[in-house]
């Protein structure tokens, strides 16, 4: 008989745990507001050659660790391992560095690693991050800094 389970190396949030769940997504929604971050929520997936440009093509995530298929055009795609390509992507495609100076942003997501699962280390995780683009200004990461730190 099939036994169905969650892949290994992705769970489950159940009903008992997505207050909890939801409580963290709140917290940081909050706290990026207060530091006048704005949320931005990219595609699951992107052309891969964009996380090869980002990342490095030598790098770990790039050569092991990444779920990239083909889709019916051939073309290369990825799931996303991490977030902050996808956003600089949008940041560029959208031209929004036309608008005020620094855009600062945030995400929350999940990301895909072929990851070997082990205690901490999953194959789909959320994450969230904070962007801040169009400053070169030291101070604007020092905040970021203490963004994370806040939370």
């Amino acid at each position: 008989m099939l036994k169905y389970k969650a892949v290994r190396g992705t769970q489950d949030v159940l009903p008992d745990k997505m207050p909890l769940w939801r409580h963290l997504e709140e917290t940081v929604r909050r706290r990026m507001k207060l530091y006048n971050y704005q949320e931005i929520a990219t595609p699951t997936f992107e052309r891969t050659e964009l996380f090869i440009h980002s990342t490095g093509e030598g790098t770990e995530i790039v050569e092991k660790q990444m779920y990239t298929f083909l889709d019916k055009g051939e073309r290369s795609l990825t799931l996303r391992p991490e977030g902050t390509p996808p956003v600089v992507r949008t940041y560029i495609q959208h031209n929004m560095g036309m608008k005020k100076s620094p855009q600062k942003l945030f995400y929350i997501g999940p990301m895909y690693r072929q990851e070997s699962p082990q205690a901490g280390r999953l194959r789909q995780f959320h994450q969230f991050g904070a962007e801040a683009i169009g400053s070169i200004d030291p101070a604007l990461d020092a905040e970021t800094i203490s963004l994370f730190l806040d939370i």
